[in-house]
This record gives structure tokens, C-alpha cells and sequence, in this order.
């Protein structure tokens, strides 16, 4: 088929506000959607743009109880604050119409990944979803409803019997990993740093699944200031043999991008470009493996200006196969409105100045004195033998 994506976006996805001085600002996606239609990305003739109404309560309790959403009803319309199945928190204060929010947010996620499955757009992409905290019963880390693990049950439903999901975001993506825990068709892969020392607390390399699902859970947790080299080298030594072992038939990624040194809710150290070569593995993994299928969320990334834009709009370039290379200008009337409402200096090129990454591969050998290659190690020997990798070959 001739390549098409299908992009989610409207206005109203701004509606998932948390108020003022939250770290989840809407004003980053705000940004990175104004760049990109600066820059012309959404223009072309093979990129769709939909916009989609919200969830049905329906199609939220493919993950989540009941009892739950009735609770998100309840707090979008509840004047005081009410702390209920972590609603009413200060990670996730309540706000009128967050439960039609958060619903929206979830529905695009779905509506791309249905595109994708049913073969009328190759890439999907949601940059306002990737809310990987959201427990089954309960709300985290300033996610509401779990939209990727929805997307995925709704696949499922659809026919697809191998889905793989990665997550590059700083914290481990552990309400997808809890949803899918026991099910051996959705292998989640989780890049972050340990949980010894950020939060959720988990997602440790002997984190590998349930009973029945041995090996479906794929944990790579890093040591605090991981620079972007030590991400690569883990990254590029543990997701691809993953994928060729699992076989899946389409890939759905997080992309949130809180690993950059600038941002303030973790402690490691990955450039853009190095995240960009990360979302670039992705993709010619999902042309390997599954015949182009590929739904790209958002996620974390707090640096709402002089990150999170730059990031999203490479995520962007890459879903699109229309990618701006580092040195592209920014366009001025993007910059003069950053100046004008944030008052704030706003990048001149699509980089963050850190220039471009590189790691040296796993094959070269390993380190035992690394820190980051006893954390690689740790996740090979505790996962690849329930994948059927061959482990025989490292001493």
C-alpha cells in the first residue's frame, strides 16, 4: 500500500489541564503542534489529521473497573478537592471535565491505532496520549486513564494477537506492564531509570511477567545521570533482539521525553538526539517486523519549551517520513510567540546544542566495572531465556 499516517489532533486535547504550576502542562503540546504546523508537517497529501470524540465508559472498562470511572465522573464534577482512587492528589488534582479530558485523550489513541490495524494509515500518532501510569482502578503520575494499554485491548479485540509495547519514557511504564502482566500476547519493554531511585519504584530487571506470561515483561533499569551513549548502548542491546524473538504485529511506543538533562523530574542524562535515534530504532523495527504497523504516543517530558517541541516534532518528522534534520531553523513567528505569552528565549533549531549521540554496541563486550552494562546484563540473563535468545555466547 502507499505510506499514510494518520496523525490525532485537535484543540480540545488542550482540555487535559491540571491548572496552574502542574508540571503537565498543556502548553507543550500547544507548542509542539504549533512548530509542526509552522513547519509545514501536517500539510502533506499521505499525512491524515482526525480528531476524535470522547471514550465511551465502555471502551474505558476494556482496562479499567467500573467502580473507577464512576469515580472520574464524580471528581470532574465535584467543586472540592476529593482524594478517591488517587483523584483529588496533588500528582492529579481534580478539575471539571477531566473525566471527558482524559476520555478524549484515550478515544485518539484508539481511533489512530484502528487506522493502523485496519491498514488505512501505516504510522498512527497520538502526541497528547502515552499516560502509562493509569492503574486499572485507580489514577498516577498525572494519568488518568490508561490510554496505550486501552489501544491495546482494542486491538486485541480487532484480531491482533501480538502486540508489542515500548516505553522510553524516564519512568517505567508500569500501568501498561500491571494491565498486561499476565498475558503473553503483549510483550511490554520498559527503558528507564530504576526504580531504586525515581518513581514508581518499579520495573526491575527480574520484573519479567506473570505465570503465564514469562518473558512479557522487559525492564531495563538505569543508574541515575545515564547519559545518552550508556541509553543507546542498553536501548540498541536489549529491544532488538527482543522484537525478533516476539514477532509482533504491531508496535505501539511511548515517547515521553523527562530523560533529558533539562528536565526536572528525573536524573538522566539523554539528549534529543539520542531519544531521536531511539524513536528512529522503533520505526525501522516496525518496518522489519510488522509490515510498517507503528502507533507513536506522547508521554512525560517537562521542559515544556526548549525540549518537549523539539523532541515531539522529530517523533513527528519520523511518523510521517518527513523528518527535519537538527540544524532546521525554527520559525520566527513560533519563536515570537513563545517570546510574547511565555516569555521565554525559545530555541533557534531543532536541537537542544548537545550535538549528535553515539554508543558503542553491546558486541564489543562487556564491561563489568560499567554500572550501565551490569544493568543491561541483568536484563538480558533475567528475560532472553524465556524468549528463546541464545545466551551462550556471553562469558
Amino acid at each position: 500500500m502507499s505510506f499514510r499516517a494518520c496523525v490525532s489532533w485537535s484543540k480540545d486535547l488542550l482540555g487535559y489541564d491540571f491548572g496552574f504550576g502542574h508540571p503537565m502542562s498543556p502548553v507543550r503540546l500547544d507548542l509542539t503542534m504549533r512548530l509542526a504546523q509552522e513547519l509545514g508537517m501536517l500539510d502533506n497529501d499521505d499525512v491524515s489529521v482526525v480528531s476524535s470524540q470522547g471514550a465511551s465508559d465502555d471502551l474505558l472498562a476494556l482496562v479499567h473497573t467500573k467502580e473507577y470511572i464512576a469515580a472520574v465522573h464524580a471528581a470532574s464534577e465535584r467543586d472540592e478537592p476529593q482524594e478517591l482512587r488517587g483523584l483529588g492528589t496533588e500528582d492529579n488534582p481534580n478539575f471539571p471535565g477531566m473525566h471527558d479530558a482524559a476520555a478524549r485523550m484515550t478515544a485518539s489513541t484508539v481511533d489512530v491505532a484502528m487506522e493502523v490495524w485496519s491498514g488505512k494509515a501505516q504510522h498512527g500518532l497520538n502526541l497528547a496520549g502515552g499516560m502509562h501510569h493509569a492503574m486499572p482502578d485507580g489514577a498516577a503520575g498525572f494519568c488518568i486513564y490508561n490510554d496505550a494499554a486501552v489501544a491495546i485491548r482494542r486491538l486485541q479485540e480487532a484480531g491482533a494477537t501480538r502486540v508489542l509495547y515500548v516505553d522510553v519514557d524516564a519512568h517505567h511504564g508500569d500501568g501498561v506492564e500491571r494491565v498486561f502482566w499476565d498475558d503473553p500476547n503483549v510483550l511490554t519493554f520498559s527503558i528507564h531509570q530504576s526504580g531504586a531511585s525515581l518513581f514508581p519504584g518499579t520495573g526491575f530487571p527480574t520484573d519479567i511477567g506473570g505465570a503465564n506470561a514469562l518473558g512479557a515483561a522487559v525492564n531495563v533499569a538505569l543508574p541515575a545521570r545515564t547519559a545518552s551513549d550508556g541509553w543507546l548502548r542498553a536501548l540498541h542491546a536489549v529491544l532488538p533482539d527482543v522484537v525478533r524473538a516476539f514477532r509482533p504485529e504491531i508496535i505501539v511506543s511511548q515517547h515521553g521525553c523527562d530523560a533529558h538533562p533539562l528536565d526536572t523530574l528525573s536524573d538522566l542524562r539523554v539528549s534529543v538526539d539520542a531519544q531521536r535515534q531511539g524513536a528512529q530504532l522503533i520505526h525501522e523495527l516496525a518496518h522489519t517486523y510488522c509490515d510498517g504497523k507503528w502507533v507513536a504516543l506522547g508521554g512525560g517530558g517537562y521542559s515544556v519549551v526548549d525540549v518537549v517541541p523539539i523532541m515531539w516534532t522529530h517523533v513527528l518528522g519520523i511518523v510521517t517520513h518527513n523528518e527535519f534534520s537538527a540544524a532546521t531553523q525554527t520559525p520566527q513567528r513560533w519563536r515570537a510567540h513563545v517570546r510574547e505569552y511565555l516569555d521565554h528565549t525559545p530555541p533557534d533549531v531543532l536541537s537542544d546544542g548537545l550535538g549528535s549521540a553515539s554508543f558503542t554496541s553491546w558486541e564489543s563486550g562487556y564491561d563489568p566495572a560499567s554500572e550501565i552494562d551490569r544493568a543491561i546484563r541483568a536484563t538480558r540473563s533475567a528475560v532472553f531465556p524465556h524468549l528463546g535468545v541464545d545466551l551462550t555466547y556471553e562469558i
